[in-house]
Protein backbone atom coordinates (compact mmCIF):
# COMPACT_ATOMS: atom_id res chain seq x y z
CA UNK A 1 0.00 0.00 0.00
CA UNK A 2 1.05 3.00 -0.71
CA UNK A 3 1.24 4.66 2.86
CA UNK A 4 3.76 1.85 4.07
CA UNK A 5 7.42 1.05 3.19
CA UNK A 6 8.43 -2.73 4.31
CA UNK A 7 11.04 -1.97 6.43
CA UNK A 8 13.41 -4.76 5.99
CA UNK A 9 13.35 -8.35 8.01
CA UNK A 10 15.94 -10.30 9.26
CA UNK A 11 15.43 -13.17 7.12
CA UNK A 12 14.04 -12.10 3.58
CA UNK A 13 16.32 -12.66 0.53
CA UNK A 14 14.05 -11.17 -1.83
CA UNK A 15 12.25 -7.56 -2.32
CA UNK A 16 8.83 -6.85 -2.27
CA UNK A 17 7.04 -6.83 -5.28
CA UNK A 18 4.83 -3.04 -5.87
CA UNK A 19 1.88 -3.57 -8.14
CA UNK A 20 -0.10 -0.57 -10.03
CA UNK A 21 -3.65 -0.95 -8.81
CA UNK A 22 -5.85 0.38 -6.65
CA UNK A 23 -5.98 -0.38 -3.23
CA UNK A 24 -9.67 -0.44 -2.25
CA UNK A 25 -9.52 -2.94 1.15
CA UNK A 26 -7.01 -0.17 2.24
CA UNK A 27 -8.73 3.05 1.86
CA UNK A 28 -12.56 1.87 1.52
CA UNK A 29 -13.26 4.97 -0.88
CA UNK A 30 -11.59 7.50 1.41
CA UNK A 31 -9.74 9.19 -1.46
CA UNK A 32 -7.18 11.05 -0.07
CA UNK A 33 -4.42 10.42 2.83
CA UNK A 34 -2.59 13.26 4.79
CA UNK A 35 1.06 13.10 5.82
CA UNK A 36 3.81 15.49 7.72
CA UNK A 37 7.09 15.31 5.53
CA UNK A 38 10.48 17.72 4.93
CA UNK A 39 9.78 19.03 1.98
CA UNK A 40 13.23 18.39 -0.07
CA UNK A 41 11.93 19.27 -3.53
CA UNK A 42 15.23 21.02 -4.56
CA UNK A 43 17.11 20.38 -7.94
CA UNK A 44 20.04 19.00 -6.52
CA UNK A 45 17.95 16.26 -4.42
CA UNK A 46 16.03 16.09 -7.75
CA UNK A 47 19.42 15.40 -10.20
CA UNK A 48 20.48 12.52 -7.52
CA UNK A 49 17.17 11.03 -7.64
CA UNK A 50 16.90 10.99 -10.85
CA UNK A 51 20.76 9.29 -10.90
CA UNK A 52 19.37 6.39 -8.63
CA UNK A 53 16.44 5.92 -10.78
CA UNK A 54 18.57 5.24 -13.60
CA UNK A 55 21.04 3.15 -11.71
CA UNK A 56 18.30 1.02 -10.34
CA UNK A 57 16.69 0.77 -14.28
CA UNK A 58 15.05 -2.14 -14.50
CA UNK A 59 14.15 -3.15 -10.94
CA UNK A 60 11.59 -0.23 -10.45
CA UNK A 61 7.97 0.38 -11.20
CA UNK A 62 7.27 2.92 -13.72
CA UNK A 63 5.69 5.96 -13.19
CA UNK A 64 6.87 6.81 -9.67
CA UNK A 65 5.98 10.47 -9.39
CA UNK A 66 5.85 11.28 -6.52
CA UNK A 67 8.24 14.63 -5.14
CA UNK A 68 11.45 13.78 -3.09
CA UNK A 69 10.72 14.73 0.68
CA UNK A 70 11.58 12.93 4.30
CA UNK A 71 8.11 11.75 5.58
CA UNK A 72 8.05 12.21 9.61
CA UNK A 73 4.78 11.29 10.57
CA UNK A 74 1.48 9.65 8.82
CA UNK A 75 -1.52 11.28 9.54
CA UNK A 76 -4.16 9.07 7.90
CA UNK A 77 -7.40 9.51 5.79
CA UNK A 78 -8.76 13.05 5.86
CA UNK A 79 -12.33 13.36 7.89
CA UNK A 80 -14.92 15.38 9.31
CA UNK A 81 -16.29 12.82 11.26
CA UNK A 82 -13.10 10.25 12.19
CA UNK A 83 -14.67 6.63 12.64
CA UNK A 84 -11.46 4.45 12.25
CA UNK A 85 -8.17 4.38 13.31
CA UNK A 86 -6.73 6.04 10.58
CA UNK A 87 -9.14 8.32 10.00
CA UNK A 88 -7.50 12.14 10.17
CA UNK A 89 -9.74 14.96 11.99
CA UNK A 90 -9.13 18.02 12.86
CA UNK A 91 -8.85 17.49 16.85
CA UNK A 92 -5.81 15.40 15.90
CA UNK A 93 -4.92 18.33 13.54
CA UNK A 94 -5.20 20.63 16.11
CA UNK A 95 -2.81 19.13 18.55
CA UNK A 96 0.22 18.03 16.15
CA UNK A 97 -0.22 22.34 15.82
CA UNK A 98 -0.54 23.17 19.20
CA UNK A 99 2.44 20.73 20.17
CA UNK A 100 4.59 22.24 17.40
CA UNK A 101 4.30 26.26 19.07
CA UNK A 102 4.77 24.43 22.08
CA UNK A 103 8.01 23.03 20.88
CA UNK A 104 9.15 26.04 18.95
CA UNK A 105 11.22 24.22 16.79
CA UNK A 106 14.13 26.25 14.76
CA UNK A 107 15.47 25.85 11.55
CA UNK A 108 18.17 22.86 11.13
CA UNK A 109 20.55 20.94 8.95
CA UNK A 110 20.67 17.42 7.32
CA UNK A 111 22.31 15.69 4.38
CA UNK A 112 21.31 13.67 2.01
CA UNK A 113 23.98 10.49 0.81
CA UNK A 114 24.15 7.29 -0.99
CA UNK A 115 21.50 4.48 -1.77
CA UNK A 116 19.94 2.03 0.92
CA UNK A 117 16.96 0.06 0.81
CA UNK A 118 14.14 -1.03 2.18
CA UNK A 119 12.48 -4.58 1.29
CA UNK A 120 9.63 -2.41 -1.09
CA UNK A 121 11.63 0.44 -1.89
CA UNK A 122 15.22 2.18 -2.57
CA UNK A 123 15.61 5.35 -0.57
CA UNK A 124 18.48 8.03 -0.37
CA UNK A 125 20.08 8.25 2.83
CA UNK A 126 19.20 11.20 5.52
CA UNK A 127 21.41 12.21 8.13
CA UNK A 128 20.56 14.02 10.86
CA UNK A 129 23.57 15.54 13.08
CA UNK A 130 21.35 17.32 15.81
CA UNK A 131 18.45 14.80 15.97
CA UNK A 132 15.97 17.42 15.27
CA UNK A 133 13.36 14.89 12.97
CA UNK A 134 13.30 12.46 15.58
CA UNK A 135 12.32 15.38 18.05
CA UNK A 136 9.64 16.42 15.52
CA UNK A 137 8.56 12.52 15.20
CA UNK A 138 7.96 12.38 18.85
CA UNK A 139 6.01 16.00 18.69
CA UNK A 140 3.17 14.92 16.02
CA UNK A 141 3.34 11.56 16.57
CA UNK A 142 3.49 10.19 20.55
CA UNK A 143 2.39 6.53 21.61
CA UNK A 144 -1.27 7.51 21.87
CA UNK A 145 -0.94 8.54 18.22
CA UNK A 146 -2.99 5.96 16.34
CA UNK A 147 -0.50 5.45 13.48
CA UNK A 148 2.83 5.32 15.78
CA UNK A 149 5.59 3.31 14.86
CA UNK A 150 8.53 2.51 16.55
CA UNK A 151 10.53 1.30 13.55
CA UNK A 152 11.56 4.90 11.56
CA UNK A 153 14.11 5.25 9.35
CA UNK A 154 14.35 8.93 7.73
CA UNK A 155 14.71 8.85 3.74
CA UNK A 156 14.03 9.78 0.50
CA UNK A 157 12.10 7.01 -1.82
CA UNK A 158 13.74 7.13 -4.62
CA UNK A 159 10.75 4.54 -6.35
CA UNK A 160 8.98 1.12 -5.59
CA UNK A 161 10.28 -2.70 -6.69
CA UNK A 162 8.52 -3.81 -9.35
CA UNK A 163 9.78 -7.87 -8.59
CA UNK A 164 10.68 -10.09 -6.18
CA UNK A 165 14.30 -9.29 -6.75
CA UNK A 166 17.08 -11.42 -4.76
CA UNK A 167 18.20 -8.99 -2.00
CA UNK A 168 21.88 -9.76 -2.24
CA UNK A 169 22.18 -8.50 -5.90
CA UNK A 170 20.15 -5.63 -4.74
CA UNK A 171 22.12 -4.88 -2.04
CA UNK A 172 25.22 -5.13 -3.99
CA UNK A 173 23.75 -2.79 -7.08
CA UNK A 174 22.49 -0.35 -4.19
CA UNK A 175 25.97 -0.31 -3.12
CA UNK A 176 27.60 0.47 -6.54
CA UNK A 177 25.86 3.72 -6.65
CA UNK A 178 28.30 7.17 -6.72
CA UNK A 179 26.38 9.60 -5.20
CA UNK A 180 29.10 12.20 -4.23
CA UNK A 181 29.39 14.59 -1.20
CA UNK A 182 26.59 14.92 0.88
CA UNK A 183 23.97 17.58 -0.18
CA UNK A 184 23.42 19.59 2.62
CA UNK A 185 19.85 21.16 2.86
CA UNK A 186 18.76 24.05 5.51
CA UNK A 187 15.36 23.02 6.89
CA UNK A 188 13.35 26.07 8.33
CA UNK A 189 9.49 24.40 7.73
CA UNK A 190 7.50 20.81 7.92
CA UNK A 191 5.01 20.76 5.32
CA UNK A 192 1.41 18.94 5.64
CA UNK A 193 0.98 17.29 2.46
CA UNK A 194 -1.89 14.94 0.48
CA UNK A 195 -1.90 12.33 -2.14
CA UNK A 196 -4.53 10.67 -3.80
CA UNK A 197 -5.34 7.53 -2.00
CA UNK A 198 -5.89 4.85 -5.38
CA UNK A 199 -2.51 6.30 -6.78
CA UNK A 200 0.74 4.36 -6.37
CA UNK A 201 3.71 6.43 -5.83
CA UNK A 202 1.49 9.61 -7.04
CA UNK A 203 2.04 13.21 -6.93
CA UNK A 204 2.12 15.23 -3.17
CA UNK A 205 -0.19 18.29 -3.61
CA UNK A 206 0.84 20.87 -0.33
CA UNK A 207 -1.90 21.22 2.21
CA UNK A 208 -0.09 23.73 4.30
CA UNK A 209 3.71 24.81 5.87
CA UNK A 210 4.60 25.01 9.60
CA UNK A 211 7.16 27.98 9.50
CA UNK A 212 9.90 27.70 12.15
CA UNK A 213 10.84 31.12 11.98
CA UNK A 214 7.35 32.57 12.83
CA UNK A 215 6.01 29.41 14.49
CA UNK A 216 2.79 29.59 12.21
CA UNK A 217 0.83 27.27 10.18
CA UNK A 218 0.23 29.12 6.56
CA UNK A 219 -2.60 27.17 4.65
CA UNK A 220 -2.74 26.33 1.11
CA UNK A 221 -6.72 26.01 -0.95
CA UNK A 222 -6.39 22.46 -1.64
CA UNK A 223 -9.99 20.84 -0.92
CA UNK A 224 -8.09 17.90 0.78
CA UNK A 225 -9.00 18.62 4.30
CA UNK A 226 -12.99 18.42 4.43
CA UNK A 227 -12.27 20.80 7.34
CA UNK A 228 -10.88 24.10 8.07
CA UNK A 229 -7.04 24.01 9.23
CA UNK A 230 -6.71 25.25 13.08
Amino acid sequence: MSAWIHVMPPHTDTTVRNVRRDFPEWHLGRPHYVLWALDVDVAPVRERMALAQYHLSGLLLDDYVREPHVTLSLCGFPSASPLHDDDFGVTLLKGQIDALRRLAPEPFTIEIGALDGFTSAPYLTVHDPEARIATLRTCLQPPAHPLARDNYTPHVTTGLYDGSWPLDAVRARLAEFNPGAPLRLQISRLSLFGYAAPVIGGRLTRIADYDFTTQTLNGHETGILPFPLP
